[in-house]
């Protein structure tokens, strides 16, 4: 994968306040390798927030990897992202697999092991991304 000028922006780097220090390097890496721009759209997230997803069929689980109680670090271990297409938010599926092979790509060349949301056979979530719960409990 060629490197490409993708940039996170602020907004994007301050999502990823509160969020487990190997998953922003994997996020950082994949900026730099992705063929898709994209943007954090979610890092932490409130046990509030996650009821109204659970509630919306957003997400299926009140034991989310954004929620930081939930994992023994007291950090969020997951983020959301979303591919961008110029300056506009683009939720068309296939941008997704490509965002996933930038993450993966530098979660391996990091060494840090990661789950994509669109691999799951129950609620597909192509932007969600998170640390695997056997190697970050």
């Amino acid at each position: 994968m060629a490197t490409n000028n993708f940039r996170l922006s602020a907004r994007s780097l301050s999502r990823l306040d509160g969020v487990h220090p190997d998953l922003v390097k994997v996020v950082k890496r994949a900026i730099e390798l992705t063929e898709v721009d994209f943007m954090v759209t979610e890092g932490v997230r409130t046990a509030a927030r996650q009821k109204q997803l659970v509630a919306a069929g957003a997400s299926q689980t009140s034991r989310s990897r954004h929620l930081p109680t939930a994992n023994k670090c007291g950090l969020s271990c997951a983020v959301d992202l979303a591919a961008m297409v110029g300056a506009e938010v683009r939720w068309d599926w296939p941008l997704y697999p490509k965002l996933a092979k930038a993450m993966k790509a530098a979660a391996t060349e990091l060494g840090v092991p990661i789950e994509w949301g669109g691999d799951w056979k129950t609620l597909v979530d192509g932007p969600h991304f998170q640390l695997t719960w056997k190697a970050y409990p």
